[in-house]
């Protein structure tokens, strides 16, 4: 299990460090077409895709160290980490929505209609960017769900933050280029409303998974279906889950016929754990305790 954990941390890693080139070239293609064409959107563009940079550089270090084996200072394990690095995120994102949010809102009142309009390469470079970081969002996103990991998540949204901050470039150099230049700043304001939107949403979740929240629903049905599949003597008297960072903890009291020797007990109950920490690999420890029927 722990060996199948490592390896999921490794294609976590890795998804990371294409992510770091893939947006580093961006930003300087964005840059140096934002500048040849004279297009203040696509350079603002290119600054948001360097901000990406950064932040997958902290997704990496959190992987790293929430991939580390339990020590003494820390018996429970580090994925907990995750979940900080997952919060750091969303502010992020949230401080990158209100930026172009408020930036959006102040053109649409001071735009100057006289700009100069922006070249063509700056339009398909636009359209290039969007493609390349709508794809990049769903690579890194189903990655994040195949590993459980909520900062890997936040980041795959930071790909979506920058696709449609390019939608707002591509309108907004349209825009320009068909006498309408209120559309850019128009689509800026709409398109940081979807990123706060966003941001909240990462930072809730990431703050649930600090508070030992229980797992969702359909992941306890789960659980419990598998308990009753594995061992069909046994009566659940008490049933709880906890998420520790991106993993879960299981406490389980079932109920055996009390003239069950202690011998039979233990390996019932050791089979149900084995078949929980086999089955599920987001089920980090099974705990359970085992209760005499009441005759």
């Amino acid at each position: 299990m722990l060996e199948r954990f490592l390896n999921f941390m490794n294609i976590g890693v890795k998804v990371s460090i294409i992510t770091i080139v893939m947006n580093f070239l961006l930003f300087l293609f964005k840059l140096l077409v934002g500048i040849f064409s004279k297009s203040q959107a696509l350079i603002s563009d290119a600054i948001h895709s360097l901000s990406d940079v950064i932040t997958t550089f902290a997704v990496i270090f959190g992987l790293l160290i929430a991939g580390k084996d339990a020590d003494k200072n820390h018996p429970y394990g580090h994925e907990r980490v995750e979940s900080v690095f997952a919060i750091i995120l969303s502010f992020f994102l949230f401080l990158t929505g209100v930026g172009i949010g408020i930036v959006g809102l102040k053109s649409v009142f001071t735009v100057d209609k006289t700009v100069q309009v922006p070249g063509l390469l700056a339009l398909i470079m636009a359209f290039i960017s969007i493609v390349v970081k709508e794809v990049m969002f769903h690579y890194t996103k189903r990655v994040a769900k195949k590993i459980g990991s909520s900062s890997m998540e936040a980041d795959a949204w930071h790909h979506r933050s920058d696709a449609l901050s390019s939608v707002g470039s591509f309108l907004g150099i349209l825009g320009a280029r068909s006498g309408y230049p209120i559309l850019d700043p128009l689509c800026s304001f709409f398109i940081a409303i979807v990123i706060v939107k966003v941001a909240i949403e990462i930072f809730v979740t990431a703050v649930s998974q600090m508070l030992d929240t229980s797992c969702d629903e359909e992941k306890q049905k789960q659980i419990i279906d598998t308990i009753l599949e594995i061992s069909k003597n046994v009566d659940i008297k008490d049933f709880k889950t906890r998420m520790f960072g991106n993993k879960i903890y299981v406490d389980l009291d079932i109920l055996m016929n009390g003239r069950t020797s202690l011998l039979q007990a233990d390996k019932v109950a050791k089979k149900i754990h084995d078949g929980l920490e086999n089955k599920f690999s987001e089920i980090k420890h099974c705990n359970i305790h085992v209760s005499p029927k009441a005759e």
